[in-house]
């Protein structure tokens, strides 16, 4: 297998699911380095070190865990220096790496690793300086891995993702409520999913209501539903809304809502892109079904194309809002989110 480095994150995951299937396959790498913030997937991969490549019988004397507060450089070393014990190959995991002194020592034995070893560095919640020869050495001759915090706009798509993988359907409006909520920690999100699962085992689909029962998220606000009391014209709900999402800033974060919308916009412009088309083709061109379809259909009959592209450029201009430019240092977040709702309500609903 030859030298490699991945981002995980959901843009790459495809990339991802190749090295972990290598390793089902028995691709090894010598050396592997997996480091950043989410730890998500470093424990995975580690998981899978210890329990897949060797057989039980062989971890007995081939499978040697060290951990970088106890131990110096030269110990990994010679641990990975020495022979197998009737196996094969040996497996040497090093926890916890970046509270060892010296780790860039270990460059040297990169440059010609044991055949019959294979190294794992796990380098959690931060990344090793890439611009250490060990980085590089890693980068030719094995594997390097960054799992990177998951992007609060890139959650919903994430959390859909992992419920494709596991058999169990997460719509969009339930992916956003979860992601809204719970937040980008992918081992809680991970875990609560998990309780429905084991609370509702008949349940094929991820609901509101499970939700609701099983992990304790309010099903009366939710980001995803701005845009239906936006277009409703609701301007009792919409208030109630607002001041919900204004009073409980973490259950709106701005990246999350303006993702959000933007998504929702983004897709009535390739709407409006197939005028005089039939509902059912415009629903196939875009992967649209059921509510969400009539939703979308209904929301072009009362936006226009023009008030489309202007709400699409308000949420650019509150996008850079978001991160603090072009606004004063002491704006809070709910301040701004109230301001972003406000011009969009006119946009919709009075301008010509």
């Amino acid at each position: 297998m030859g030298g490699r480095e991945v981002t995980i994150s959901i843009r790459v995951k495809a990339a991802f699911n190749k090295i972990y299937n290598d390793l089902s396959q028995k691709k090894y790498a010598p050396v592997y380095i997996v480091d950043g913030e989410e730890t998500y997937y470093i424990d995975k991969f580690t998981q899978f070190f210890e329990e897949n490549i060797l057989s039980p019988a062989e971890r007995d004397f081939n499978l040697l865990i060290l951990y970088g507060k106890e131990v110096s450089w030269t110990d990994v070393v010679n641990t990975c220096r020495r022979m197998p014990m009737f196996a094969e190959r040996q497996v040497v995991i090093l926890k916890d790496a970046a509270q060892m002194d010296n780790l860039n020592e270990l460059s040297n034995y990169v440059k010609q690793p044991v055949p019959s070893t294979i190294l794992l560095i796990e380098h959690r919640f931060k990344k090793v300086d890439g611009r250490s020869a060990l980085i590089k050495l890693v980068k030719e001759k094995g594997v390097y891995l960054t799992s990177e915090k998951i992007k609060d706009e890139q959650l919903p798509e994430w959390i859909q993702d992992f419920g494709n993988e596991i058999n169990f359907e997460i719509p969009e409006k339930e992916a956003q409520m979860l992601a809204t909520n719970v937040g980008n920690d992918l081992h809680k999100l991970v875990n609560e999913i998990e309780k429905v699962r084991i609370n509702a085992p008949n349940a094929t689909v991820l609901s509101a209501d499970l939700i609701h029962r099983y992990i304790g998220i309010s099903k009366d606000y939710n980001v995803f539903d701005i845009p239906n009391a936006l277009i409703a014209a609701n301007k009792e709900l919409l208030y109630r809304m607002v001041h919900y999402f204004t009073a409980n800033p973490k259950s709106a974060p701005m990246p999350l809502v303006i993702g959000s919308l933007y998504s929702f916009f983004n897709t009535l412009y390739q709407v409006h892109s197939f005028h005089g088309k039939r509902e059912q083709e415009i629903g196939q061109s875009l992967k649209l079904y059921g509510a969400r379809l009539k939703q979308i259909m209904n929301a072009a009959q009362k936006i226009s194309l023009p008030k489309t592209e202007q709400c699409i450029m308000l949420l650019a201009n509150y996008n850079t809002k978001s991160v603090g430019i072009g606004v004063p240092s002491n704006l809070k977040d709910g301040e701004l989110f109230k301001e972003m709702i406000g011009k969009l309500e006119f946009i919709i609903n009075y301008s010509s």
